[in-house]
C-alpha cells in the first residue's frame, strides 16, 4: 500500500481559528435539564432558577439558650427592683433553635437570670423579639436562592436544603468521547515493547473534561486504519456532544483524522500557526463538533484548552473563567520563529521585590515542562523573540500566593534537589521549591541578576582544585553570600548494562564506534568533561556526539538507556536510578549558593533546617546511591 502525505488545509492564525470555531459553536444552545438530588449537585450548573419552598427558619426560633418570656411582663426590672417570673407560666426554658412557645415574644439568655423559688429573677427589661429568629429571617418562602446557569458551591447546597429543596434541575453534563489512535499506543500498565507509547493523553484530556463539568468517555485504542477510525468517530458522534480524536491530525502518512472527518462531515480548520499545537483539526459531523488533537501531550493539552473549554462551557450555559495574570521580568532572552505564535512555559518566583519568569523548556512532547510550569507567556507571531529583562504578561497556572511562597532554585541539576523539594513540601506544606536546570554558570548568573534565591553549582577551578569559590570571586565579587554544601557525588561515564561497547576510560570517546552525549555549555559537568579532554590532549572535534547536548544527569542516563547514545558524563546516582553501569572519573562537591539577604526569609529558613538537621532527608539522599553527606549543611565559604 502506498501512503501519501497530506498538507495542512488551512494553517491559519490562532485568532482566525478562534473566529471560525466560535462562529460554529455559537449556534449551540445550553444542554437540557436533568433532575438530581441537591446533596449530589456540587459543581453542577442550574438549568432553572431555584426558589425557596419554605422559609428559614419556618417558625419563630430561639437564638440563644435561656427562657422564653412575654416582654411586657419584664417592664420595670432593674438592679434595685428585680422582677420574678414564674417558671412554666411566665418563663419557659428553651435551647438555641427551639420553637418559641405560643404567646411568648422574647428570650432572656440563661446567663442573665437567677433561679429563685421556682421563678427566674431578672434585673433588666427586654424588648420585643429579643434573641428570637423570626420566620424567614434567613430565607423567605419563594425567595430566589440561585439563578439559572449558576455553578453550585457547597454554601449553595446548604441554602437550597434550608429553603426546602431536595431535588433540582441542572444542566446535563456534556458528553465528550475521547478516541486514542495509533499502532504504538498501549494501555497504562500494559507490558512495553520498543516503540510503544503509554496512553496518558486520553486521561489527561478526559480529566480536563471532568474538571470543566463534562462527562468523560473513552474508546479503546484505534489502530492506524482509516475505515476503523471513521466508524469509531461516527459511533461516538451519535452518543456524544463532542468527539476528540487523539493524534493522527498531522501531515504524516498514517495521520488519518483529517481524511476521516472530511469523509464524514466538514473540516473547518486544519493547521494553526502556533507552537506548540500546529496540527490541530476542528470539524463537524452531522453538526456534532469534532476536535483532532496533536499527539504530543503539551500540544494536546494547550489546544484542548483553547477549543474544548469554550464549547463545554457553552453547552453548560456558563462563561469560561479568566485565568489570573501577572507582570514579571523575563530572566533570559528567548528567540522565536516569525510566523508562529508561541506559548512559552515559565517558572515564576518572587526574588526580592520582583517577579522573575524563567523558561523551562519548549518541546511539544515534554509534558513535565507544563506540569512544572507556573505560567504561560505568549510570544506574538511576528516577533523574533523577547529580550532578557523585558516585562511580560504571564498567564498563571498557580496562584500568586503559591508563587510568593516558592523557593526559586536555578543552576546545576542534581537528583538530591528533587528529594529536597519533596521534603520541603512534606515538612512545610505552605512552601515549595521550583528548579530550572541551566547549568552551574547559569545559576551563578541568576544569583548575580537577583533571579533566584538558590543556585546549585559544582564548578571546578583547575588551578586551585577548589569547587565554586574561584567563580564566586570572579562573578560575584563583594556580593554578601553563603556557599552551603549539599553533598559530595561521583561523576563518570554512564554506559548501558553490560557495557556492550567495552568503554573503560575517557580515551574511549575517541573511538569511531562510540557515540557520546554532552551536557550544555556552562554546566559543571561540561567543564569537567572539557578538563578531562585537555588533560588527555583529546580534540573535541574527534568525538562523535560532542555537540549533542542534554540539560540534566537523568537526561544523559535516559539517552544511554534508550540506545540513542553509548555514553555520557553524569553522576552515579543517575546511573543507579536507571539500572545502568558507571565508570568513575571524579569525586566532586555540589553546593548551594544563597545571597545573605535571602537567608532570613521563612521559606529559606525552612529549607536550611532540612539540609542542616533533618536526618530523614540525609538518609533519603544516601539511599539514592553515589552521595556523601559528611558536610551537608556546612557553610564552606562566606563573603
Amino acid at each position: 500500500m502506498i501512503f501519501t502525505r497530506r498538507i495542512y488545509q488551512t494553517n491559519i492564525s490562532l485568532e482566525e481559528a478562534f473566529k471560525i470555531w466560535l462562529e460554529f459553536i455559537s449556534a449551540f444552545k445550553p444542554l437540557g435539564p436533568e433532575e438530581i438530588p441537591v446533596v449530589d449537585s456540587l459543581g453542577r450548573v442550574t438549568a432553572e432558577a431555584v426558589q425557596a419552598k419554605i422559609s428559614s427558619p419556618f417558625c419563630h426560633a430561639s437564638a440563644m439558650d435561656g427562657y422564653a418570656v412575654r416582654f411586657i411582663e419584664t417592664f420595670g426590672a432593674s438592679e434595685t427592683n428585680p422582677v420574678r417570673l414564674k417558671l412554666h407560666e411566665q418563663a419557659v426554658a428553651v435551647n438555641t433553635g427551639d420553637p418559641i412557645p405560643t404567646g411568648f415574644n422574647a428570650v432572656i439568655m440563661i446567663e442573665e437570670i437567677n433561679l429563685v423559688d421556682n421563678c427566674i429573677e431578672i434585673t433588666e427589661a427586654v424588648t420585643p423579639y429579643k434573641h428570637i429568629r423570626p420566620v424567614g429571617e434567613d430565607i423567605v418562602q419563594t425567595e430566589l436562592i440561585l439563578p439559572e446557569n449558576h455553578v453550585i458551591r457547597p454554601v449553595d447546597i446548604g441554602a437550597m436544603l434550608s429553603g426546602g429543596n431536595h431535588k433540582i434541575m441542572v444542566r446535563r453534563k456534556p458528553v465528550v468521547t475521547v478516541i486514542p489512535t495509533g499502532n504504538e499506543i498501549v494501555e497504562p500498565g500494559a507490558p512495553l515493547k520498543t516503540g510503544n507509547i503509554i496512553d496518558s493523553n486520553s486521561y489527561m484530556i478526559g480529566n480536563l473534561v471532568i474538571q470543566w463539568g463534562g462527562e468523560f468517555r473513552r474508546t479503546e485504542v484505534v489502530q492506524d486504519n482509516k475505515e476503523l477510525l471513521k466508524q469509531k468517530i461516527l459511533d461516538a458522534s451519535v452518543s456524544s456532544d463532542l468527539v476528540v480524536v487523539l493524534a493522527g491530525a498531522s501531515a504524516g502518512t498514517k495521520d488519518f483524522t483529517p481524511n476521516a472527518v472530511e469523509d464524514l462531515g466538514t473540516v473547518l480548520v486544519h493547521g494553526i500557526n502556533i507552537k506548540p499545537g500546529k496540527p490541530v483539526l476542528l470539524g463537524s459531523i452531522s453538526n456534532k463538533p469534532v476536535i483532532g488533537l496533536p499527539g504530543y501531550p503539551v500540544a494536546a493539552h494547550m489546544t484542548f484548552e483553547f477549543f474544548g473549554r469554550p464549547l463545554i462551557c457553552r453547552l453548560l450555559g456558563i462563561e469560561p473563567a479568566e485565568a489570573e495574570t501577572m507582570k514579571a521580568m523575563l530572566s533570559r532572552h528567548v528567540a522565536s520563529s516569525i510566523g508562529h505564535e508561541e506559548f512559552l512555559r515559565v517558572k515564576v518566583g518572587k526574588v526580592g521585590e520582583n517577579f522573575i519568569a524563567t523558561p523551562v523548556g519548549r518541546g511539544a512532547g515534554a509534558l513535565m515542562t507544563l506540569q512544572r510550569a507556573d505560567g504561560i507567556v505568549q510570544v506574538p507571531a511576528m516577533s523574533e523573540g523577547i529580550a532578557a529583562g523585558t516585562e511580560i504578561d504571564v498567564k498563571l497556572l498557580r496562584s500568586k500566593g503559591e508563587i510568593e511562597n516558592t523557593v526559586v532554585c536555578i543552576g546545576s541539576h542534581d537528583n538530591a534537589l528533587d528529594v529536597l523539594a519533596n521534603y520541603l513540601k512534606k515538612k512545610f506544606p505552605s512552601y515549595s521549591m521550583s528548579s530550572a536546570h541551566v547549568g552551574s554558570m547559569g545559576g551563578i548568573m541568576a544569583i548575580k541578576k537577583s533571579e533566584a534565591h538558590v543556585a546549585g553549582t559544582h564548578l571546578l577551578d583547575e588551578q586551585s582544585g577548589e569547587y565554586n569559590i574561584a567563580y564566586i570571586n570572579k562573578f560575584l565579587k563583594d556580593v554578601p553570600l553563603k556557599l552551603i554544601n549539599l553533598a559530595y557525588r561521583e561523576q563518570g561515564l554512564i554506559v548501558r548494562k553490560g557495557n556492550p561497547k567495552n568503554i573503560k576510560s575517557i580515551e574511549d570517546l575517541m573511538r569511531d564506534d562510540v557515540v557520546f552525549i554532552n551536557r550544555q555549555p556552562g554546566s559543571g559537568t561540561r567543564l569537567l568533561t572539557d578538563k578531562c579532554l585537555r588533560d588527555k590532549n583529546m580534540a573535541r572535534e574527534n568525538i562523535n556526539g560532542y555537540d549533542k547536548e542534554e540539560f540534566t544527569h537523568m537526561g544523559i542516563a535516559s539517552a544511554v538507556m534508550s540506545g540513542a547514545t553509548d555514553t555520557g558524563m553524569g553522576i552515579l546516582t543517575a546511573a543507579i536510578a536507571l539500572g545502568l553501569e558507571f565508570i568513575p572519573i571524579a569525586n566532586e562537591r555540589y553546593d548551594l549558593l544563597i545571597k545573605k539577604e535571602h537567608l532570613g526569609m521563612p521559606m529559606l529558613q525552612a529549607l536550611l533546617q532540612i539540609i542542616t538537621s533533618d536526618n530523614e532527608f540525609r538518609s533519603s539522599v544516601l539511599s539514592l546511591g553515589g552521595y556523601g553527606v559528611s558536610d551537608m549543611g556546612k557553610a564552606v565559604y562566606e563573603q
